[in-house]
């Protein structure tokens, strides 16, 4: 490929909307073009890096035996009605009505269309198992998009569906696809953790996500470094402290605190560490009538460490808190008598349900609010100044330093980018949609399901995000839009580098390298900066003064200075470093 065939439009500055580098990176770039809010128009750059990651994962899911298909855009309401998720899934999902009045949804994901197509194709368990796949467009009609292509709202995924006949088979698909996933990510040359995760809005038992290591990322990442242990921040379990409660040693005893409402601020005050306070979070759920409206509402008070932040994951997992919302301040004024900032456990107006995080549960002499403006509960201590707790969970996210769930050492926490996630859904959509093939014994069966998907589209931004530094973007050879270029100075006053740079072309493309020879007859500055800001891994500068020395000079993206190669070496050595 020659640059002047090629459309190369690089960016000085980026765009004030650019918050994140990767946005920033990929716009100066040339990578893509903002159409819209969240929407993009991929340039030829920028589809060359998308077609590669496309490649890589078409070759895996091949290899693990999934069959690709691809599924429309735009999908008939009646099948999301039919898992209920047409109203549960919110405005993410794009409705939309054709001149008909029927309605439509623009697709964020396709297990009713896959689910669909089983239940008309399989019959049999001896067609099963089998496993879909699509790289296809997807909407999510999100409330603020933003960071470019890391939360678009049009962008591109993989997305693949197996069905099985019985829950063990359909683990040894889960299995299949989270080692497929394995393959996928080495084969990019990122850094990445495959950690435990929380199935959220999908639904199902099992889920792994995939994670690109990146200061910037959106996800918090917990793992051991003594272990195999690795998951999200809302799945890490905070372990129960070990040992018995202390016992009490302090009276519990009402001290103001004027003007302080916060545990920070009360700590501070008293000159206690955070540790010994408890903060109230109140939250309510709702029973609904027949035609939607509340007819009961209920009253929660969770209780959390000072210096703990609640898990929002983990707390709708607790027995009957699955829907809940925060409580309104009337509502927390009718069943504490006191506005937030001073709430605790003791003396209330109405009675709630309590919900004690594991840590809490097993504090003595701790500090919480008195339900009085202005004033605290010092000493207050379980079974002495209240009821020991209705309910004990694991209502916090984790810390660094807490200890691993697998007892094999101390949790750390970094930061990811989650670019693939897999998830075991069981019958889930199955039963829904009365997908059922008949088995063995004749009777028919509801097929055990399961979803993978690849963030196609985001990948190559998370990929920026953890490869780049002051001059631009470091591609991973296997995602470059291009692996080598090649810079000729003075082409167009030498004959010789030309041929030079023409041959060495020649006979990288023949050898299948994705080689770009620059040929637009550019000053070197600007031709390196292209090259650097673009992110091409490889670079060979070809010269008259070299040639005359019989030398080329070649640089891989990330070194400090460039190395003499003999003209009649770099083929080998080129071919050397790139298999490295």
């Amino acid at each position: 490929m020659k640059a002047s065939q090629f459309h190369i439009a690089t960016l000085k500055e980026a765009p004030a909307d650019a918050e994140v580098v990767s946005h920033q990176l990929m716009m100066r770039a040339g990578l893509i073009k903002k159409l819209g809010a969240g929407i993009y128009n991929y340039m030829p750059m920028g589809l060359r890096v998308i077609r590669k990651v496309e490649a890589i994962v078409r070759e895996e899911m091949n290899r693990a035996g999934a069959i690709e298909l691809t599924m429309p855009v735009i999908q008939p309401a009646e099948l999301w009605h039919e898992t209920g998720r047409f109203d549960k899934m919110g405005p993410e999902l794009l409705r939309i009505r054709d001149r008909h009045e029927r309605d439509y949804v623009v697709q964020p994901t396709s297990e009713e269309v896959v689910t669909d197509i089983a239940r008309q194709e399989v019959r049999s368990y001896k067609q099963l198992p089998k496993n879909f796949y699509q790289i296809q467009t997807k909407f999510r009609d999100e409330r603020r998009p933003r960071f470019g292509l890391m939360r678009g709202r049009e962008f591109t995924m993989k997305d693949a569906y197996s069905f099985d006949r019985d829950g063990a088979s359909a683990q040894r698909s889960y299995q299949a696809m989270a080692q497929a996933y394995r393959a996928i990510f080495d084969r990019f040359g990122l850094r990445y953790r495959a950690v435990a995760a929380d199935s959220g809005a999908i639904g199902g038992d099992l889920s792994e996500e995939f994670q690109v290591i990146a200061a910037t990322g959106e996800d918090a990442i917990v793992y051991c470094p003594g272990s195999d242990y690795a998951a999200n921040m809302e799945k890490a379990e905070a372990l129960a402290p070990a040992g018995p409660r202390p016992a009490a040693h302090e009276l519990l005893h009402k001290t103001p605190t004027p003007g302080k409402s916060t545990c920070a601020d009360v700590a501070e005050l008293l000159g206690l560490p955070l540790e010994r306070t408890v903060k109230s979070l109140v939250l309510a759920t709702d029973e609904l009538g027949e035609q939607g409206q509340v007819v009961k509402t209920q009253v929660w008070l969770l209780l959390l460490r000072g210096d703990h932040d609640m898990n929002e994951v983990k707390v709708g997992k607790v027995a009957g808190l699955a829907s809940f919302r925060f409580a309104t301040v009337a509502e927390i004024e009718a069943h504490f008598g006191c506005k937030p900032g001073y709430l605790g456990p003791i003396g209330l107006k109405q009675p709630v349900k309590i919900v004690a995080d594991r840590e809490v549960a097993v504090m003595a002499d701790w500090i919480c609010g008195a339900n009085e403006v202005d004033f605290h509960l010092t000493g207050v201590n379980w079974g002495r100044d209240l009821p020991e707790p209705e309910q004990v969970a694991d209502l916090r996210n984790v810390l660094a330093g807490d200890p691993s769930p697998d007892g094999k050492g101390m949790l750390a926490i970094e930061r990811g980018i989650e670019v693939g996630h897999v998830f075991y859904l069981g019958t889930k959509y199955s039963k829904a949609m009365n997908a059922t093939f008949l088995d063995e014994d004749g009777k028919p069966k509801f097929m055990e399901m399961g979803c993978y998907g690849i963030g196609i589209t985001r990948l190559p931004a998370a990929a920026i995000e953890q490869n780049h530094d002051e001059r631009g973007i470091i591609w991973p050879d296997a995602i470059a839009p291009f692996t080598v270029v090649i810079c000729p100075i003075g082409a167009h006053r030498s004959q010789a580098v030309r041929e030079q740079a023409q041959t060495l072309h020649d006979a990288l493309q023949a050898q299948g390298v994705d080689v770009m020879l620059d040929d637009r007859d550019e000053r070197p500055g600007a031709m390196f900066a292209d090259w650097e800001l673009i992110g091409v891994p490889h670079r060979v500068v070809i010269s008259e003064r070299g040639l005359k020395e019989g030398q080329l000079e070649y640089q891989h993206r990330r070194d400090a200075q460039a190395s003499k190669v003999a003209v009649e070496q770099t083929l080998e050595f080129l071919r050397a470093r790139l298999q490295s």
